[in-house]
């Protein structure tokens, strides 16, 4: 919504909600104070361009069975429900880096989940120069605003500060998405992703190391990645090592590589709820509607 109040191009005609229905926006959301007087509704209104599911996972194929929308209406979802084939129907795959043409042709677009943004954006160059050829070894920390807006036990500040725990190993949900797209890029790949998730005690970003062999040297890889992301205008190859805060409050993902003997590390990092969800949807809409990309994704749009 922040995102959105911002954005050149964009009305916000409905906030829908059943569990906050009555009440205005300020009230749930309170840092957006002075910034809306909209409210939460259950009603649904079809005079629409485009509807953002930001719901439950599980929740968005029920919401959609349960409302009959016009197919003028595109549709957005940040669930996982629909970004795996063969179940993801008429929805593309939102990962911009990979899917421009096809995101710009589509009505309905399935948005990746963080912890794949990040690593997939690490990974795809490799794949798509079928340079992919032994396992993958990924360790990727994440705050904790990664775990949803329900509390739970380990999401707690009293838990969550001066913390750190792994959880998930090595079967991680996300996992299938970086099969699909690496598996889009380069068919065939057989190896394993062995996949190391971990709860930050900070609020928000994701910090992604991966590293797996390769031929190339650190200025081929370097040359490699700098061409793939040449036209992409959030992904940015720095030279220097950096830092997680380079990233929180923007649409950015910063990548860092190093070669190591025959491995490449490459260091991956974004914000888990700009880059990683509302910034990518937005930029999703933006690629939809033949908006410009960076269309209210600035810095100033998002950072609070």
């Amino acid at each position: 919504m922040r995102i959105l109040i911002y954005h050149p191009s964009v009305q916000i005609k409905f906030v829908h909600s059943n569990s906050n229905a009555g009440k205005t926006v300020t009230e749930v959301h309170r840092d957006l104070l002075g910034e809306t007087s909209l409210m939460f509704t259950n009603d649904f209104n079809n005079d629409i361009d485009v509807l953002f599911l930001c719901m439950g996972h599980g929740k968005s194929k029920e919401f959609i069975q349960n409302h009959s929308l016009p197919q003028s209406i595109k549709i957005i979802d940040l669930s996982r429900d629909f970004r795996l084939k063969p179940t993801s129907g008429n929805y593309i795959y939102g990962l911009p880096e990979l899917n421009k043409e096809k995101i710009e042709a589509s009505g309905y677009i399935a948005n990746p989940g963080c912890f794949a943004t990040s690593i997939q954006l690490a990974l795809l160059p490799l794949a798509e120069a079928r340079l992919l050829s032994s396992d993958i070894h990924v360790n990727a920390i994440t705050g904790s605003t990664g775990a949803g807006q329900n509390p739970s036990a380990t999401t707690h500040f009293s838990w969550r500060n001066n913390n750190i725990s792994i959880y998930k190993a090595f079967q991680h949900q996300h996992l299938d998405e970086i099969y699909q797209s690496i598996g889009q890029l380069q068919p065939g790949y057989t190896q394993k992703i062995n996949f190391i998730p971990m709860r930050g005690n900070f609020t928000r970003g994701i910090f992604a190391s991966s590293y797996t062999d390769c031929s190339l040297s650190e200025a081929e890889a370097i040359y490699l990645y700098e061409h793939f992301y040449d036209n992409d205008p959030f992904v940015i190859v720095s030279r220097e090592n950096p830092h997680l805060k380079q990233v929180v409050n923007t649409n950015k993902c910063i990548l860092y590589l190093q070669k190591h003997d025959n491995k490449l590390l490459i260091v991956s990092m974004i914000d888990n709820l700009i880059k990683g969800a509302s910034g990518q949807a937005v930029h999703n809409m933006n690629l939809m509607f033949g908006l410009e990309e960076s269309a209210g994704l600035g810095l100033k749009a998002v950072a609070f």
